[in-house]
């Protein structure tokens, strides 16, 4: 992912739309796409400002905290669990849906991984 175009920009551009510059033709002017510029605006008219918000991270698995102690139960009781029959019981049990990579940032963060043996690899044929 790229970096946020500068607050100078941003800045230059919501001025030149107060100013009476339409938003299509100061996009040009600054030379951003006509869609930013009017994202742009907008976020100013709504909030006063025009600082980009956070990139990155993840920001839900965390939402996932408060039944930690049942997945990890569910593991507990039955290794063999799939992430999907995991995400089936929190939709079931509690009316929570989430991806399976949710659920597996949860346990990424609880140390559960799952490292193959090479005991229990698949025969090769013959």
């Amino acid at each position: 992912m790229t970096r946020p175009l500068s607050m100078d920009i941003r800045t230059r551009l919501v001025s030149a739309v107060a100013g009476g510059m339409t938003r299509r033709s100061a996009a040009k002017r600054f030379g951003v796409a006509a869609s930013t510029a009017i994202k742009w605006v907008y976020q100013w008219e709504r909030t006063g400002g025009v600082e980009p918000r956070p990139q990155g991270g993840d920001h839900r698995s965390h939402h996932l905290e408060a039944h930690a102690e049942e997945i990890l139960g569910l593991i507990g009781a039955q290794r063999d669990i799939t992430l999907a029959e995991i995400v089936e019981h929190l939709e079931r049990e509690h009316g929570v849906k989430v991806a399976q990579s949710t659920v597996w940032r949860l346990l990424d963060r609880h140390d559960m991984t799952f490292k193959k043996n090479r005991a229990r690899q698949r025969a090769t044929t013959s």
